[in-house]
């Protein structure tokens, strides 16, 4: 018997992570972007470095090919500014006139699928809609569409070569012909075969404690990075708090968080009909996971959160792919949707008993409360964790569940806001936190000289308003009492290439046009036609 539930175990972490796409269309040749410049000098800007520092300007920053070399303050808020005292520019200096504009690190993206096939989407349509949402930096956890497909994109976006963000490529556990594992060994062997092909980390989704334990003690010693989705068909036997113990480096979502919290119960409480492939039974019921958890503030919660904290343990929550799960009709008439939703990925969205994520088969005001119950709990734990001392950052995994590219990470910032985190501390989390997981700390992540010129520059401040970076702006009204759109990020900056964000999010309007037109559903969104019974 106990080989057949480890043989089923291991069986249902293969199925799991198995790759479920084939490739998308890979990247073209980069036709975007200006740069990088012997010297490029960027105008009177009012830098937030992304460190947790406040805004100050005017500033010019000096950037030298693809690295910032130098951060002049230049004057007041409000005063002209002395020609004398700032850099000067020499022939062949490319300026940018920049004057009240806000400078920023490029985005970090803790959870950046590319899609495959079931979306329908080509590479440059996420690439893109990421670049111009201020994007730099990417963990594509899993590389569902085959590791090499993934460092093929990674070696031209390292180059340059498309318009694309930097990548940092995990792989699946157990994917490909070397799982399911029946022994630590069988683990470790795999383990260090993905590190000989160049995999910066594994994003795990579950086995039995012993592979668990080897697999992670052998990605330590590779120097590799680790994420988990902690899925409930293991949960039971491993949940957030064995995973931290083994050495995870971070935890995607929040699934086995709420287990670790457990006090009176030590399986979540599943209705009697429950089949964990019937995927509105899968999130229906995570809908109700928090409530069975210890409550804020009582000795177990505290003790969960310390102890995780004490193990430099990070949360990557991605709550913005689960919002459509407490309000599934704002997610679907989204202001984005009818601009920039790609018909296939809008197809993909629909209910369906067999794809990933579509499960509003049948989705009731009373799953939506259950919901936004879940929410408050979890947004109280990232408050709370974050409060003392641990480090939280932002993914989007965006592609699933009406969440669109780019706009989905900043409706993160949107979420963390939410929480409690204010507006520097979710920068902080986009930025900085972010690039030390990836160990790219040195390189990125923050506003400083020597770094890499990965900049996110915008004309209104979005510390007043994360709105203001989504691709279609801030509505409002404007001075002449009129509905407006304003906002935008101006200039995506990768590598000292400048970007211009809105030449970028024309290509993806135009790319959505097109398809649709094939499709032959016309300019207009492709909305599905209704069964009337």
């Amino acid at each position: 018997m106990r080989d057949l539930i480890k043989l089923l175990t291991v069986a249902a972490v293969f199925f799991l992570s198995q790759p479920v796409f084939s490739a998308p269309e890979s990247a073209p040749d980069r036709e975007r972007g200006e740069g990088p410049f012997k010297r490029l000098i960027l105008r009177g800007v009012i830098v937030v470095n992304g460190e947790g520092a406040p805004p100050i300007g005017p500033m010019d920053v000096v950037i030298e090919g693809n690295r910032i070399a130098s951060i002049h303050n230049v004057g007041f808020p409000g005063v002209p500014i002395e020609e004398a005292d700032r850099p000067k520019a020499e022939e062949g200096d490319r300026v940018l006139e920049l004057e009240g504009h806000y400078v920023l690190p490029g985005f970090v993206d803790m959870h950046a699928h590319f899609g495959g096939d079931d979306q329908g989407v080509p590479a440059e349509y996420p690439a893109k809609l990421w670049m111009a949402h201020g994007i730099t930096t990417l963990r594509e956890p899993g590389s569902f569409n085959g590791l090499g497909w993934v460092q093929e994109h990674q070696r031209k976006s390292a180059n340059n070569t498309i318009t694309a963000p930097r990548i940092v490529p995990y792989v699946g556990f157990g994917m490909g012909s070397d799982g399911p594992f029946l022994e630590p060994e069988e683990a470790r062997k795999w383990v260090r075969e993905i590190s000989r092909q160049g995999a910066s980390g594994i994003k795990f989704f579950g086995a039995t404690p012993a592979i668990m334990t080897a697999a992670l003690d052998e990605a330590r010693k590779q120097g590799l990075g680790s994420a988990m989705h902690h899925a409930q068909l293991n949960v039971t036997h491993w949940n957030v708090l064995d995973s931290a113990r083994a050495g995870l480096t971070t935890m995607e979502h929040w699934y086995g968080l709420p287990e670790a919290m457990f006090e009176d119960q030590v399986i979540q409480d599943y209705p009697a009909d429950y089949n964990y492939s019937n995927e509105q039974h899968r999130f229906g019921q995570a809908g109700r996971l928090w409530q069975q958890a210890a409550a804020p503030g009582s000795v177990r919660w505290n003790a969960v959160r310390d102890e995780l904290i004490e193990l430099k343990f990070t949360l990557n929550p991605t709550l913005t792919i689960y919002e459509a799960s407490r309000d599934l009709m704002r997610e679907m008439n989204a202001d984005w949707q009818a601009d920039y939703a790609h018909p296939n990925l809008w197809d993909f969205f629909q209910p369906s008993r067999k794809a990933h994520g579509s499960y509003w088969f049948d989705w009731t005001t009373a799953d939506e409360i259950a919901w936004k119950e879940n929410f408050r709990l979890w947004m109280r734990f990232l408050d709370d964790y974050k409060n003392h001392g641990g480090r939280v950052t932002l993914g989007s995994d965006s592609g699933y569940i009406w969440k669109l590219y780019g706009f989905g990470y900043i409706r993160e910032m949107e979420l963390l806001q939410e929480a409690g985190f204010s507006p520097l501390e979710v920068l902080r989390s986009a930025t900085i936190l972010g690039a030390e997981v990836l160990g790219m700390d040195d390189r990125i992540g923050s506003v400083r000289p020597g770094k890499l010129a990965d900049l996110v520059i915008t004309e209104q401040n979005p510390l007043e308003n994360f709105k203001v970076l989504y691709g279609t702006g801030h509505f409002r009204l404007n001075d002449e009492n009129q509905p407006a759109r304003m906002g935008g990020v101006r200039y995506t900056i990768k590598d000292g290439i400048v970007y211009d964000a809105r030449e970028l999010l024309a290509d993806v309007r135009e790319m959505v046009r097109k398809a649709r037109e094939a499709s032959g559903a016309g300019p207009e969104l492709n909305r599905l036609p209704y069964v009337t019974e």
